[in-house]
């Protein structure tokens, strides 16, 4: 394992500073002279209100604050007060920010801004525009984050506010940062800085200096980091000397985040003595600031520093002290931190009762903070979540617990796929008007996670056997970031369709993420298919490997019956696995002994299961096949995307078998297309699929067809997830079609899209596939699910069809079944 994935683990769970840190736009609170209070004499009932939830904030009296700010609200409005308006705007969004109500702030925050655009007031955009992409962030909206923020930094070079634009660019760069592109990140902190120096923002100066030190301690330059830590923290004592109080506060808390910081770096080293001091030279100064986040910083780190020294009764006692400082905040993430440091705490001294509810409770307030987002903001925000999952499903085995353990591998996997499906559920109609429109983009409500019963109900329902897999990392630290780090252990759980369920758990070689990038990488390479079966099995030795790790460990308990579907439920770089195209001990493709089926979860089978059932009482005939349409054009200067002669012949053949008719060249334009899927019982579209060669909306993935007058000829996965079909199945009969962007929440792409806009059955493919291959096994998968309406056996016996004739897994294995089977 790279030791980057550590150090970023440790240092965002140690001493994350520049998680916990405002960022330069948000250095400044409710008391930011930017509302300014105004005099007796001068105020209307309007400004004592707008003085009043002032003081209200300051006194922790939030509702009392919200209630009078509304009440100024109102008489602003009543006086065309635009003023009164925007500072009221203003106040809103950034006390909903220093709550932790990030949802709340990014509502008030587009008010802020639809406000400042009204008014034409640039400036003032340009403010709300740096709250709501900080916002954004927080909830790990990185898309929107960036295009705000970069829409605010064009304003601030044209109004030429320097400061502005060193806030927008540090801002920038935290998000590529959280992105992991750490040199972006580091080439904005460092515009960010020149700016600072020039400007004469010692303030500015200090907090970035800190943010290059966090990047050289992730990329091992230990000294580096020191020597930045160590510059920001003597700035920040000579300009304590010589400022006012307010001031003071501020370098405070650079110099007190500093000191965490080279806390965090000697911590990473294991130098745990020398990480103790730093961190409690940080305590003293957030004490003396009264800054209990800062505080709660350091008490953190210095519980987790004496878990490395194996002192628990010190660590345990800290940990505590951490989670009392992050309730007083008010700040449910961090609160969420705090209970998993306590929770992995306890479990390092073997106390597993204890851990385990610490870590139900912090998995509560993780999915509070979810509950009422959009579903690629629960998405976003989930991968930053999946540490506490993977602690818990330790902690439960730990106990003899393997069914418990796997309630919470479910609950931590698809959670917002199963929400979106639950809400399309329930929803009566297909959204038509804007209103409507509005309404279905609403935040989707919770769904309760399913329980060890309803995962045996459902093997029992889909009369299959499931099999699920969770990856396990190195518990030697837990981060508030994406989980990353050395797989460890990999836990197996096998379902029977009786209910009975088996648990195995695997060791993991330091090898098994090559392995799986090994495979790919060859299956991404057409040139050189093998052509007999001998060379077959020397070109993927890989296969073999993987199957010895995947599949050997429960080959007892798969089923001796190939008509009986074995569905598996893989996780995070298991969905890069050609399941079908592993090979056994015997040379063996599984495929030869299993009908093979996949999954992102189990409680999604379940809703897929469902939506079949409202396909089934809808009962469409028609029938759209698509081969070969005129081609859209990609780039710039703007080039027709290759045509597909083999595509149309496969059409034209699928066609036949189905005694109708396709379309093809000018015919297949994205408006017909879309107005035909709508009524549709079968999909069938063989043309190009493209991933991040053209991506528009926060989905990745799009469907070549031909252009009109009114489109660009690109249906992109977040268009199809806005419709509403009825299909019974969609073929995807275009290369990358099952591929997408890797997440706790499963692959987001084409396939989720599909299902998610109502069809039960879909057929991706996983890499590019040649022409006579595909034409072979889709006129095969047709022909015999024409025999017998059984989809996952119809792909199978098409797949062993195609392998006969061309014994390469590169033109076999690409396709794959997700969702319902019959």
């Amino acid at each position: 394992m790279k030791c980057k994935a550590k150090c970023k683990a440790i240092l965002m769970t140690i001493a994350s500073a520049l998680i916990l840190m405002p960022s330069l736009s948000e250095a400044s609170g409710i008391s930011n002279p930017s509302i300014p209070i105004p005099s007796a004499e001068e105020a209307s009932e309007a400004d004592r209100l707008l003085q009043a939830g002032i003081q209200y904030f300051r006194a922790k009296q939030f509702e009392s604050a919200f209630a009078s700010w509304h009440k100024a609200l109102d008489i602003y409005r009543q006086q065309s007060n635009r003023q009164g308006e925007k500072k009221v705007l203003e106040a809103f969004a950034k006390a909903s920010k220093m709550l932790g109500q990030y949802q709340q702030a990014i509502d008030y925050s587009q008010q802020w801004l639809a406000f400042a655009r009204k008014i034409g007031d640039r400036q003032t955009e340009a403010d709300a525009l740096g709250n709501l992409g900080n916002n954004y962030r927080l909830v790990g909206d990185y898309a929107k984050a960036l295009d705000v923020q970069t829409q605010g930094l064009i304003i601030r070079k044209e109004l030429n506010d320097r400061q502005g634009e060193e806030q927008v660019l540090e801002s920038l760069g935290s998000i590529y940062y959280d992105l992991g592109n750490y040199d972006k990140a580091e080439a904005l902190y460092r515009q960010s800085l020149t700016i600072a120096k020039t400007e004469g923002d010692n303030y500015g100066v200090v907090f970035l200096l800190n943010k290059l030190g966090l990047l050289a301690g992730i990329n091992e330059d230990y000294k580096q980091a020191i020597a930045y830590y160590q510059q920001s923290l003597d700035i920040a004592k000579q300009e304590l000397a010589k400022q006012e109080l307010a001031k003071q506060k501020d370098f405070g808390e650079v110099a007190g985040n500093a000191l965490n910081n080279i806390g965090s770096i000697y911590h990473i080293q294991h130098q745990y003595k020398e990480a103790i001091a730093y961190y409690e030279q940080a305590l003293t100064i957030a004490k003396e600031i009264k800054n209990p986040r800062m505080e709660g910083t350091a008490v953190g780190g210095l519980g987790l520093a004496y878990v490395f020294l194996k002192n628990y009764n010190r660590a345990l006692a800290l940990q505590e002290q951490s989670w009392q400082l992050a309730k007083q905040i008010g700040d449910r993430r961090l609160e969420a931190l705090t209970l998993s440091n306590w929770g992995y705490t306890l479990w390092r001294s073997q106390k597993y009762p204890e851990a385990e509810q610490k870590f139900l409770t912090a998995l509560s307030l993780l999915e509070s903070l979810r509950s009422d987002l959009s579903d690629s903001d629960k998405v976003s925000i989930f991968d930053t979540q999946l540490h506490a999952f993977n602690l818990l499903q330790q902690i439960m085995i730990a106990q003899g617990k393997p069914e418990s353990a796997l309630v919470i591998a479910e609950r931590g996997r698809a959670r917002a796929f199963a929400e979106l499906l639950s809400h399309r559920l329930n929803s009566d109609s297909a959204p038509k008007s804007d209103q409507e429109k509005e309404r279905f983009n609403s935040p989707i409500l919770s769904l309760p996670s399913v329980s060890i019963n309803d995962i045996r109900r459902i093997a029992q329902q889909q009369n299959a056997v499931l099999v699920e897999y969770s990856l396990i990392t190195d518990p030697s630290f837990i981060g508030q970031g994406k989980l990353k780090g050395e797989y460890t252990k990999l836990y197996i759980w096998v379902i029977q369709p009786s209910g009975e369920i088996a648990f195995r758990q695997i060791e993991l070689d330091s090898n098994f993420v090559e392995l799986i990038v090994d495979i790919r990488s060859i299956l991404n390479d057409p040139s050189e298919i093998a052509q007999n079966p001998k060379d077959v099995f020397e070109k993927y030795r890989q296969l073999k490997q993987l199957h010895n790790i995947l599949i050997q460990p429960i080959q007892g308990l798969l089923p001796s019956d190939s008509d009986t579907r074995v569905i598996f439920l893989p996780q995070a770089l298991l969905f890069l696995v050609p399941f079908a195209a592993l090979i056994n001990p015997q040379n063996q493709f599984l495929l030869e002994r299993y009908t093979v089926q996949i999954a992102p979860a189990i409680q999604v089978l379940d809703l897929t299961h469902q939506i079949r059932q409202m396909a089934q009482r809808i009962n469409f005939q028609e029938i759209l096949i698509v081969g070969n349409p005129t081609m859209p054009s990609l780039g710039n200067p703007p080039i027709p995307l290759p045509t597909l002669l083999g595509a149309e012949k496969e059409a034209e053949a699928i066609a036949a078998l189905l005694h109708t008719k396709f379309l093809k060249g000018n015919e297949a334009t994205k408006v017909e297309v879309v107005a035909k899927m709508k009524t549709a019982r079968f999909i069938h579209l063989a043309t190009h699929g493209l991933l991040d060669e053209y991506r528009k909306g926060d989905i990745p993935g799009a469907i070549a067809l031909a252009p009109s007058a009114q489109d660009n000829g690109f249906l992109t996965a977040s268009e199809i997830i806005q419709m509403r079909l009825n299909a019974e199945l969609v073929v995807l009969s275009a290369c990358k079609t099952g591929q997408g962007l890797l997440t706790g929440d499963g692959v987001i792409g084409l396939s989720r899209s599909l299902i998610t806009a109502g069809v039960p059955s879909v057929v991706v493919s996983l890499w590019a596939v040649p022409d006579e291959p595909t034409t072979l096994l889709m006129t095969t998968f047709y022909q015999k699910f024409l025999a017998n309406p059984n989809k996952a056996q119809a792909l199978r016996q098409a797949m062993l069809a195609t392998k006969a004739k061309y014994p390469d897994p590169i033109a076999w294995a690409a396709f794959t079944l997700i969702g319902e089977a019959n």
